[in-house]
């Protein structure tokens, strides 16, 4: 990102609202607010390797695997307004499982980017699939969304919950439910 130009567009920004850029309060805000739209995009520039960084490990189980109360921090691509939350991941390994720290940094890989919350939720289980040949996953994410909070309806209180659920999780109901069962004691 050119944080130069940014900061730039930022700048023209304030005068098209009727603000005065060069006021005490606002002379660093167009280079703080170019640092900080570098801060949360990352995502775009993050390789998934290095973040992987060979954690990926053999393993003889076959049982799910679960990461619960991760948190989430994104922009909304419609009003690029934060949404923020929580993300439970359940995985059943094949033969390799993954660092549970990575689990996290996946998340975070694709919330550092302009998103909506359902192909967020989506993104993360296919790549978490993928990356361990996994038998099946199950993530769900429970966010606040900003652009709902601050404006439009104005609903302080409202929780946006998605799912998605891959392989066995998809397939088997028992599977599901498991998953479902586990994490629940800690939704709302």
């Amino acid at each position: 990102m050119n944080e130069k130009r940014v900061a730039e567009l930022i700048r023209e920004l304030l005068v098209e609202i009727g603000e005065d850029p060069d006021r005490e309060g606002l002379l660093k805000t167009p280079e703080r607010v170019a640092k900080s739209f570098d801060f949360l995009t990352r995502g775009y520039t993050m390789n998934f390797a290095e973040v992987i960084n060979k954690a990926v490990f053999s393993s003889e189980a076959n049982n799910m695997i679960i990461a619960r109360d991760i948190e989430v921090y994104s922009l909304c691509e419609h009003h690029m307004l934060p949404f923020f939350g929580r993300c439970h991941i359940g995985y059943i390994a094949g033969k390799k499982v993954l660092g549970v720290s990575k689990l996290a940094r996946i998340v975070d890989c694709y919330a550092r980017r302009l998103q909506i919350q359902e192909r967020l939720t989506a993104e993360i289980a296919r790549h978490i699939e993928k990356e361990v040949d996994a038998e099946g996953v199950g993530v769900v994410m429970e966010c606040r969304h900003l652009c709902m909070m601050m404006r439009g309806v104005e609903k302080q209180n409202s929780v946006m919950t998605t799912s998605s659920v891959l392989g066995s999780f998809h397939s088997e109901a028992a599977t599901r439910s498991e998953f479902l069962n586990l994490i629940s004691r800690h939704l709302g």
